[in-house]
């Protein structure tokens, strides 16, 4: 079964058939290929700290709410709330894409850190296709964090928002979020993950449609490329991008 774009927090595209990317340098692209994995990041561990959280608004809003309530349940209902945002970051797993008709400069700069990188292009479908139903894939919905709302109540909501300063990444997320059951001698919250990600295994070939080589990789680099994606029995098209070519011949 594909990954689910049916739940009411993820935004799909209009066109089912757009383009996705995915850039990377050439030790992440051999783990892929070693792998038949795409890695799921847990969701702590990006560098963004506004990862998961909810917006500046939300929290004035939960301030004033809660300023109703006598002072000892306030504080529990606080102190809950932030272990409750803090933990979930723990057990929620990202995998990112770029969504772009056309290859993207900016993204080649930010997302691979040499000219030894490669960036994978498929459809929206295509990754769907391949992901297992515990997926959730759509958009990244980007808002300004000083006064827009996050809507509460679903704990995927945050995971799909960023801040505008992003919007450049034009996100795709697919997202697993998987939580521990309950032990008998410890509270949930005190249960922490002691993986930093997972990893799901995927076929490369029903996903990967062409496999673009950095503009100012050298050509052995891009022989190297061909022949390890030939050993690893992958049948996409591979071409160096012309991003930089000079046009006056």
């Amino acid at each position: 079964m594909p990954a689910k774009t049916n739940h009411p927090v993820f935004v799909q595209p209009e066109n089912l058939n757009c383009r996705v990317w995915r850039y990377v340098d050439f030790t992440k692209f051999v783990a892929l290929l070693n792998s038949e994995s795409l890695f799921f990041c847990r969701a702590d561990l990006f560098k963004d700290p506004y990862e998961g959280c909810y917006t500046e608004l939300n929290n004035e809003i939960k301030h004033l709410f809660l300023k109703n309530i006598d002072i000892l349940n306030h504080e529990r209902i606080k102190e809950v709330t932030l272990k409750l945002s803090k933990w979930i970051r723990q057990w929620t797993y990202i995998n990112c894409w770029h969504a772009n008709e056309y290859e993207s400069a900016a993204m080649w700069g930010l997302y691979s850190n040499s000219k030894e990188s490669i960036a994978i292009e498929t459809s929206y479908e295509k990754l769907k296709n391949v992901l297992p139903e515990r997926t959730f894939l759509g958009l990244v919905n980007y808002i300004d964090y000083k006064n827009d709302y996050i809507p509460e109540g679903n704990t995927f909501n945050p995971f799909v928002h960023k801040r505008q300063s992003f919007m450049h990444e034009n996100e795709v997320r697919a997202i697993i979020q998987e939580l521990p059951p309950k032990g008998e001698e410890k509270e949930v919250f005190e249960i922490n993950n002691e993986l930093n990600g997972i990893s799901i295994k995927i076929d490369l070939n029903e996903l990967i449609e062409v496999i673009h080589i950095s503009p100012v990789a050298e050509n052995w680099f891009e022989e190297l490329v061909v022949d390890i994606s030939q050993k690893h029995g992958l049948n996409s098209k591979i071409i160096k991008s012309d991003l930089y070519n000079d046009p006056i011949h």
